[in-house]
């Protein structure tokens, strides 16, 4: 087999995501006719098809198919390898990208950018946010140093090529109307709410907490509404349809008319700061990392103060 051609590759994807030569051609700025010819070189290359075409566009074959994959992988190296070699070169100095999550993007986060601003004001910052597995992907592909994740005890984290920094654990809390019985209680046990209903977060973690801490308890809980986020939550809470389980740092706007109540023995949440095992952080990821660890400490220390956790009355 001759050696492939990168260039070739990248057509052949663009093939494939447009369905049809001309398609791909527009998209590169080539001529129909080279593209085809460039397909045909690859085909050599390889010796076997890797396009059947339609009157309606083109089709990857099983062979293209899998070639595509091999491509893909070659591309997520080959941005890796310029990421790494760019921060050899200087080229990313004085930027620092990060990935973070929607409960911590609301609460910790910003705590920690505007603490490293203060400090670095030269330093560019960039955060995204998703979830567990875009950060991961995000992360491998070099797209940011260092990320915000979570995990609980029965699903850790455990990934050799990470690098994890515990930063604090992250308490389950009750969510019920201020006129609730218990709004007033310094903490409640879960086997106290068996005759409640409730409101969880529709294929969210903190569902499976709120099904694991009921069946420990000896129940299933009665859902009576799949929230979208935890601001609908509390609304629904507020409104009498039912009670709710959030993480403390998911309640940094808790509405007046709710209030959370610590739960006793509710599994609590690490909050970690990953980055890439193998790759050595910039300065600005250190200095980061260091601005993480403390702004948790604070956090720690004193909670989240706009959160309104019940005290006994």
């Amino acid at each position: 087999m001759a050696d492939l051609d990168l260039h070739r590759l990248h057509l052949l994807r663009e093939v494939a995501r447009s369905g049809s030569l001309t398609s791909a051609a527009a998209a590169l700025t080539f001529t129909t006719s080279a593209v085809s010819q460039q397909i045909a070189k690859l085909e050599h290359e390889v010796g076997v098809a890797l396009i059947e075409r339609h009157p309606r566009g083109v089709v990857l074959t099983e062979a293209g198919q899998a070639l595509l994959r091999y491509a893909d992988e070659i591309d997520r190296t080959i941005e890796a390898a310029r990421a790494e070699m760019g921060e050899f070169a200087g080229l990313r100095r004085g930027q620092l990208r990060m990935g973070t999550f929607p409960t911590v993007g609301a609460s910790l986060m910003p705590d920690v950018v505007l603490a490293f601003r203060a400090r670095h004001p030269e330093v560019a910052v960039t955060v995204v946010s998703a979830r567990r597995a875009g950060l991961l992907e995000r992360l491998r592909r070099r797209d940011i140093e260092l990320t915000l994740l979570w995990d609980y005890p029965w699903e850790r984290i455990e990934d050799e090529d990470l690098t994890l920094i515990p930063l604090m654990d992250d308490p389950t809390l009750l969510l019920v109307p201020n006129e609730h019985p218990v709004a007033s209680r310094r903490s409640v046990r879960i086997d106290a709410l068996q005759d409640q209903e409730w409101i969880v977060r529709d294929e969210h973690p903190v569902a499976d907490v709120l099904r694991r801490v009921c069946r420990d308890a000896g129940f299933d809980p009665r859902i009576a509404f799949a929230a979208n986020d935890y601001q609908e939550t509390q609304g629904m809470v507020a409104a009498g349809i039912g009670i709710a389980l959030a993480p403390r740092l998911a309640l940094s706007a808790l509405r007046p008319d709710v209030v959370a109540v610590p739960l006793a023995g509710s599994p609590a949440r690490r909050i970690l700061l990953a980055h890439l095992a193998n790759r050595r952080l910039s300065p600005a990821g250190e200095q980061a990392a260091s601005v993480f660890r403390s702004t948790a400490r604070r956090a720690k220390a004193a909670g989240l103060r706009s959160s309104r956790v019940s005290q006994p009355g």
